[in-house]
């Protein structure tokens, strides 16, 4: 018997007691929206973040990557609109002061204020108080740059991570060997001031996105679109993740940018309840590069030698959340099944992006056999090159349970007979089917 679907609850107490999630600075009691990726979070997040910069990046020859920095002129948030409207609709509890998203607790997709208000007008609070008025809440983290605090010095943690790729587009183009079309890939932090931040590491406020900036031909911008479509329902299925879960939305007129014509939404049904949203991709138009070629003063016209015509490329932007895309590999890995009367929990991870790809586990602490394991270990590490890990405690099966826990696909298990034949017992995760092999040929079998 297996079950495959898992709850919020049953998926965060797993992610703490194996080491994937923390809670940010839970010794002081935690801060609100930052979560700390322990030994097995930051190894599958290291793994999900190589394979989408390895597919969409080093496998896409029109494609090159850059790094901005998270803290970039006040001026470029000014001419993108963050600074005058990245805003989040707010409203207040009027007796505990608590603050809630004025668009979830209307149960509405919109930032209207006035459409938001309409909706709210008799509505209690979460606590049951009368509510304050709706207004607007900007999202930005503020800071200061140099020795005084005053305006001058005002700067803001990057609130996404495309800013930095639209002002160093000018400098892939005179630096890298690219024409349009082409793009520029990115993978980092972005920080926002999250009225509500909810549903584990799924709103947050410290985020990391892994996002393109795909420059084209304003005509070209609609079939660019579609391929981006086709190449993530390929790397998702690369993943693991459980097709079944995944659906494309297009959004409407009411629920995209201003700036935008087209966008559609990669929704997840996490826990198997409503899909949402995991990532998408918006046809932005001309609209950044003409705002930083109006702001800057710069020319940031392409020229065209075919047609001898300058023009503004269009951006195609596919984006994704690391964390929605780490919890959704996680919710689509769940099993627990049930076996000789017991229930075992595993992470039936695809053995490319498992945190832990092998473990050694000598089936005793006696010398003989652990400086035979630990031989094995180093030679094996040395030789794949992939994470790989050392359990010499606990009984062999417990040992094997923990494994599956944190999605180990291998396990090798040093015994007696070794010391005899040279051969160890190699156990496959999801069949938990076993199997002698020779040590010397445990390399080149166990290579992903």
């Amino acid at each position: 018997m297996s079950r495959t679907e898992v709850t919020q609850e049953t998926l965060v107490s797993l992610a703490k007691r194996r080491g994937f999630v923390f809670q940010a600075s839970e010794l002081y009691g935690g801060i609100a929206g930052f979560w700390d990726y322990g030994p097995y979070g930051v190894e599958l997040m290291n793994n999900l973040k190589a394979s989408w910069w390895q597919f969409f990046v080093r496998e896409q020859p029109d494609v090159v990557g850059v790094d901005g920095a998270i803290i970039q002129s006040p001026k470029l948030w000014k001419a993108s609109g963050h600074i005058d409207g990245f805003n989040d609709p707010l409203v207040e509890d009027l007796v505990t002061r608590k603050r809630y998203r004025a668009d979830h607790l209307a149960g509405a997709d919109t930032n209207d204020i006035d459409k938001l208000s309409g909706l709210l007008k008799d509505k209690k609070s979460p606590d049951g108080n009368p509510l304050g008025p709706v207004r607007t809440f900007n999202m930005m983290f503020k800071t200061f740059v140099g020795a005084l605090e005053d305006e001058d010095s005002v700067a803001y943690l990057r609130p996404e991570t495309a800013g930095a790729i639209f002002a160093n587009y000018k400098n892939v183009l005179d630096t890298a060997r690219v024409k349009v079309p082409f793009g520029i890939g990115q993978i980092g932090k972005a920080f926002r001031k999250e009225i509500s931040p909810r549903d584990f590491i799924f709103r947050v406020r410290e985020l990391e996105q892994l996002e393109i900036e795909y420059f084209t031909q304003p005509e070209q911008a609609a079939e660019t679109l579609e391929r981006f479509k086709k190449l993530y329902d390929e790397w998702f299925a690369q993943l693991g993740l459980d097709q079944n879960k995944l659906s494309w939305r297009q959004l409407s007129e009411d629920e995209r940018a201003h700036y935008s014509v087209e966008n559609w939404d990669i929704e997840y049904k996490y826990f198997g309840e409503k899909p949402k949203e995991l990532g998408g991709i918006a046809n932005r138009t001309d609209y950044d590069l003409s705002h930083h070629a109006e702001a800057s003063g710069r020319d940031l016209r392409y020229f065209d030698a075919e047609k001898g015509e300058h023009f503004l490329p269009y951006v195609i932007e596919p984006t994704l959340g690391a964390g929605r895309l780490l919890l959704a590999v996680m919710d689509s890995a769940f099993a627990e099944e049930e076996v000789n009367g017991e229930t075992r929990i595993v992470l039936k991870f695809k053995p490319e992006i498992a945190p832990v790809k092998v473990a050694i586990l000598p089936l005793s602490k006696k010398l003989e056999l652990s400086s035979v394991s630990r031989k094995l270990y180093t030679d094996l590490v040395q030789r794949a090159g992939y994470n790989i890990e050392y359990d010499e405690t606990q009984s062999i099966g417990k040992r094997y349970r923990r494994q599956d826990e944190i999605g180990t696909p291998y396990c090798v298990t040093v015994d007696f007979e070794t010391l005899n034949d040279g051969c160890v017992t190699v156990r496959e995760r999801d069949s938990m089917k076993q199997e002698r092999v020779k040590m010397k040929e445990l390399a080149s079998k166990l290579i992903f």
